[in-house]
């Protein structure tokens, strides 16, 4: 198994995960060119994607699915919540497959779990892949941990986290007072201490591979987040990835 980013952001969010011969995109909130040149930047053609799975209605997160499927034939997973909050969208794209957020499935050699998580949005899911031995464990666009959250990612072998922002600088910051309540908020975007803290909770004696992501690019610092999360993991700066709004961040194996 191995993954990486198209990139990570509140301008676009695309994830690859491989396993075997199947290839499977989480979220694409990208245009269609943007996320074909993304996608060849990191030696995939479009037409091998078996699948494309939401979490939610965003429009960084989903905003470019519609085009990318329907322009080469993909298959996209999504929940009910989402699927009704796309509205007139819904019923362009191709081949949809409606996923119970508690309930496992499988796209071709790719095992997913998906995993309900407090954000605003209709009904939003984030997910764990597998391969059948390891797995990669992801969660951006959440407000607060919950005891299913941890429980769900602890244990695993890879970790894609949200580090949105600092609490400092978001207090300090020029954003009006009722967006930093909702981001801030219970269902907004997690903190670099929340992340912290959450990472305490977990059984992270197998972790080969700790990305940091969703930063706000207003709000946080990349050096901010590779300090904190060090301390959480006990280890150096150096190992923690950082996924970048332009680059994401290069594959990574998890063997």
């Amino acid at each position: 198994m191995r993954f990486t980013s198209l990139g990570s952001g509140s301008e676009g969010n695309g994830l690859l995960v491989e396993v075997g011969r199947s290839r499977v995109l989480l979220d694409c909130g990208f245009r269609l060119k943007d996320v074909v040149f993304r996608l060849e930047r990191v030696g995939v053609d479009p037409a091998s994607l078996d699948g494309i799975l939401v979490t939610h209605e965003h429009e960084d997160h989903a905003g470019g699915i519609g085009p990318l499927a329907r322009k080469f034939g993909i298959p996209v997973y999504i929940t009910w919540g989402t699927l009704a909050a796309l509205g007139d969208e819904r019923s362009k794209l191709p081949c949809v497959n409606v996923i119970d957020s508690h309930t496992s499935f499988a796209v071709g050699d790719v095992a997913v779990q998906p995993y309900p998580v407090p954000h605003d949005a209709r009904e939003p899911v984030q997910y764990v892949f597998s391969d059948g031995a390891k797995s990669l464990g992801v969660l951006t666009d959440v407000g607060i941990s919950t005891p299913h959250i941890e429980q769900t990612l602890s244990g695993l072998d890879a970790l894609m986290l949200e580090c949105n922002y600092d609490e400092d600088m978001l207090r300090k910051g020029p954003y009006p007072p009722s967006l930093k309540e909702r981001i801030a908020g219970r269902h907004g975007h997690l903190a670099n201490q929340a992340a912290a803290r959450l990472v305490g909770a977990l059984d992270c004696t197998r972790l080969q591979h700790f990305v940091a992501a969703h930063l706000s690019q207003q709000n946080n610092t990349p050096d901010q987040v590779r300090a904190l999360m060090a301390t959480a993991l006990d280890t150096t700066p150096d190992w923690v990835t950082v996924a970048s709004q332009a680059e994401g961040f290069g594959w990574r194996d998890v063997n």
